[in-house]
Formats: structure tokens, C-alpha cells, sequence
């Protein structure tokens, strides 16, 4: 008598059912072939529309354009590169930032609001 080990006992085999046996496997794939669809469409392909169309953005920045970088600073682009934009923040201070950290462009006059 075991008191940590417990006993193994062998089922008797399920009847066989002919035709039926064959699509178990099939039945048991369905459930996560259809998990990985719903993951698609619910998480993968919204994430990559959004990448594409920030990256459209970024592509499209140009000098004067009001932008919110990703850390919240706002700012109108006075020069840009081919990695980095410089951003004025107030009179006389600018920044220099990653394109691909501008969040948004902003309608003109939003600057002159605050």
C-alpha cells in the first residue's frame, strides 16, 4: 500500500464505432483551427492595418506640420530626415525625435490653443 503513489488501472478500449473513429482526429483539429482563425481576425490582421497606416503617416510627415510624438511632447516639425525630425516645442527650443515616434498629425492651429 502506497500512500504517495497511486495505482494505475488500465480502461477497457472504447467499442469501435467504424467510420466514426475516423473523425475524432478531424473533430479535435477543428477547435483550434478555429481558435487560430478568430485570433486572426481579432488581433493579428487589426495590428498590422494599424501598422500600415502609421507607417503611410510617417512617410507622409512634412516641415510645418503640428505632430504628438509617442512621449506626449507637441510640437511643429521644422526639419526632417530620413530617420529623425526636429521638433520645436516653444520658441527657440527644439528637439530632435524619431520619425517613427510621431503618434499623430494635428489640424493646423492646435499649437496656438494651449
Amino acid at each position: 500500500m502506497s500512500f504517495f503513489i497511486t495505482e494505475a488501472r488500465a480502461e477497457a478500449p472504447a467499442p469501435s464505432a467504424g467510420a466514426t473513429g475516423m473523425q475524432d482526429p478531424l473533430m479535435g483539429l477543428l477547435f483550434p483551427i478555429g481558435l487560430l482563425v478568430v485570433l486572426y481576425f481579432f488581433m493579428i490582421r487589426p495590428q498590422v492595418k494599424r501598422q500600415k497606416e502609421h507607417k503611410k503617416m510617417v512617410e507622409s510627415l512634412k516641415k510645418g506640420d503640428e505632430v504628438q510624438t509617442v512621449g506626449g511632447l507637441m510640437g511643429r516639425i521644422t526639419d526632417l530626415g530620413d530617420n529623425f525630425a526636429s521638433v520645436e516645442i516653444a520658441p527657440n527650443v527644439e528637439v530632435k525625435v524619431r520619425r517613427a515616434a510621431v503618434e499623430a498629425v494635428m489640424p493646423k492651429g492646435t499649437l496656438k490653443e494651449m
